[in-house]
């Protein structure tokens, strides 16, 4: 067997004596750059009628959504409950790690409805045009995860199998239960692994900004553009889970394989269906000029 490609980087990017900036930090700040990017240009080709101030205000509410609900999701349901009364100060320590895709969602939906209701705009109208914008954010998280060696697949035997030494510990616990692993584990010093941060990068945010930006190219109906991103986001994270390690502290809930981003996952599939069989009778969005003055 060719020795798998060992995933050994330097999370820190960059070192100016005591500050350090790295990767990770700056996946978040190119995914919200790229969006504002995207948004303005989505914005001038007239898919929402509002001001470039109007559209700042929603990408800064859309960013404190990321974080307020992606952390608190995270301390919810993946962290061990006892820190509310023993250690409550831990919902601020975001540098310490620990952020939910699923929370994040629910806080830019909230951030969008905020910033709906200010703006007379029906709440889909905005979803339909943040949604597109958020694969960007969710592929460069996930390269963020993978450069720092973080939230590994299963050991397997596929050609680009790779080893995290961030996983040394659980490689020996699965080489230990699976002695199958024992000669790869001496062979290597690790585990040959799937690499499924680039399948997420690949699904979540290649694949699916792919498809929705191409989809919201033309006016669509509404609600359709909301519920494609729904149901693939619900789809590729579910079938990643099976070939993705679980939360630790969490392991599998049920049968064996059942994860809690499994579980979460499912009424997203179920969500986008709905939307997309609303959009079959709902209005198509009209395309504005924005050269005529528009909702402050």
């Amino acid at each position: 067997m060719i020795e798998p490609f060992t995933v050994a980087f330097n999370p820190v990017a960059i070192k100016l004596g005591p500050l350090q900036i790295h990767w990770y930090g700056l996946m978040y700040l190119g995914g919200f750059l790229g969006a504002w990017l995207v948004a303005e240009y989505r914005r001038q080709r007239g898919r929402l009628p509002v001001s470039r101030d109007a559209l700042g205000d929603l990408a800064f509410y859309v960013m404190m959504g990321v974080i307020i609900g992606g952390r608190i999701w995270y301390m919810l349901f993946y962290a061990d409950i006892h820190w509310i009364w023993t250690d409550p100060l831990a919902l601020f320590r975001v540098w310490d790690g620990g952020m939910s895709f699923h929370g994040g969602l629910l806080g830019v939906l909230t951030a969008g409805l905020w910033w709906s209701r200010r703006n007379k705009m029906h709440f889909f109208d905005t979803v339909d045009f943040v949604a597109p914008l958020v694969p960007i954010g969710l592929g460069l998280g996930r390269l963020g995860n993978f450069i720092n060696g973080e939230l590994w697949g299963k050991p397997g035997t596929v050609p680009w199998a790779m080893i995290f030494p961030n996983a040394k510990s659980a490689d020996v616990d699965w080489a230990t239960t699976h002695p199958q692993w024992q000669a790869a584990l001496a062979q290597f010093g690790g585990l040959p692994r799937h690499p499924s941060q680039l399948y997420e990068m690949l699904l979540e945010g290649v694949v699916m900004f792919s498809v929705l930006f191409l989809v919201s190219l033309k006016p669509r109906p509404r609600y359709l553009i909301s519920g494609l991103f729904a149901l693939m986001y619900g789809c590729f994270r579910f079938g990643v889970e099976f070939v993705r390690v679980p939360d630790p502290q969490l392991g599998y809930l049920a049968w064996g394989w059942l994860t809690m981003g499994q579980i979460q996952s499912l009424p997203l599939v179920l969500i986008g269906v709905v939307l997309v069989v609303m959009s079959r009778n709902a209005p198509t969005m009209r395309l504005y000029n924005v050269s005529l003055p528009t909702k402050e």
